[in-house]
């Protein structure tokens, strides 16, 4: 049985001499750009044929009870692929070559900036967006998953970026979201990716802590049907309470240098599991770079501020960009 004197040492020996050597018998793949850039354009011209018929599948199924009062100006239909384009659109301009055909999708649409605002809080939009994650999944098989999950921030403001408060302030930044005037300066953003297809199979949001966004994460996960098989988590979620928030699930952390054994079983046996068999489990704890590389890409595409004020508003933008990055990846080599 491990000991907590046993694994302290243990925790200094391999953050010491076994991390480093690690690291330098697994260096990074380069990128083939060229290749890349193919794959990208591929992906992005199928996602956008595509958009339109899996609007239209997880709208089905949804049935409003009309009131008295003036006619909506835009179908639910329109909506939703109104929403999604503006996502696109209003945070990136590249690869505009391959998305022309997304333009003919609003050839009947004449709305002002008021009415394409308040599709951020449409509760009709907010039940379309949750059936199109839920069915993108679904096309693609995603079923029983190995997962990475992290967080990450977006800025509601153009002076400050999150990754560079992020490299200052560390895991400080994570619990602490405000300026000297109180005011708000980063959205917290939880996503869980499938390892397989690098798909978000849940997520969430949070303007207080990012654990509070994990916790929305797993929330959304109860109601998507799919099985978490294990996770890979950072070090700010290395906790006792973290580990057996998940489960049966198999959690893979870096346990923090003060851990000690004492605790639940699930607990005892991953502390165990990264002591005895180190190598094994730091080349699937590694695995988690996927969701640092999935942040990367989603930034890249869809830029790091959030445009919105309101919260459920931020949620919905936030809700855009993870649909849109499921959907490009449908296409994945």
């Amino acid at each position: 049985m491990l000991r907590t004197e046993e694994l302290r040492k243990r925790l200094n020996f391999i953050e010491d001499f076994l991390m480093t050597e690690y690291k330098l018998t697994h260096p990074k793949k380069k990128r083939d750009w060229r290749t890349y850039e193919q794959q990208l354009m591929y992906k992005v011209k199928e996602a956008t044929r595509s958009i339109t018929p899996l609007v239209e599948e997880a709208i089905a199924t949804i049935n409003i009870e009309k009131g008295q009062g003036r006619e909506p100006e835009l179908t639910l239909k329109q909506k939703v692929i109104l929403l999604l384009i503006k996502e696109i659109f209003d945070r990136s301009n590249r690869n505009m070559a391959s998305m022309m055909a997304l333009f003919s999708m609003l050839s009947d649409i004449d709305v002002s900036y008021k009415t394409v605002e308040r599709l951020y809080s449409d509760p009709e939009v907010e039940m379309a967006l949750h059936n199109l994650h839920v069915l993108i999944l679904k096309k693609k098989g995603v079923n029983k998953v190995d997962a990475s999950a992290d967080g990450t921030g977006y800025s509601l403001t153009v002076k400050k970026h999150y990754a560079s408060e992020s490299v200052k302030k560390k895991d400080k930044l994570k619990e602490d979201n405000k300026d000297k005037q109180g005011r708000r300066q980063f959205v917290y953003s939880f996503s869980i990716l499938d390892l397989t297809t690098w798909m978000y199979v849940a997520y969430g949001m949070s303007l207080k802590s990012e654990k509070e966004a994990c916790d929305k994460a797993k929330q959304m996960l109860s109601k998507t049907g799919v099985e978490l098989l294990s996770i890979r988590l950072d070090k700010y979620h290395s906790t006792q309470s973290s580990v057996d928030s998940f489960g049966d699930t198999k959690v893979y952390i870096l346990p923090k240098k003060n851990a000690t054994v004492k605790g639940s079983l699930k607990w005892k046996k991953t502390l165990e599991d990264y002591a005895r068999n180190t190598l094994s489990y730091l080349e699937q704890y590694y695995k988690r770079e996927n969701s640092e590389s999935g942040f990367a890409q989603d930034k890249k595409w869809f830029g790091w501020k959030i445009g919105q004020r309101r919260e459920d508003r931020i949620d919905t933008a936030i809700s855009c960009s993870n649909i849109l990055h499921n959907l490009f990846n449908m296409y994945r080599g």
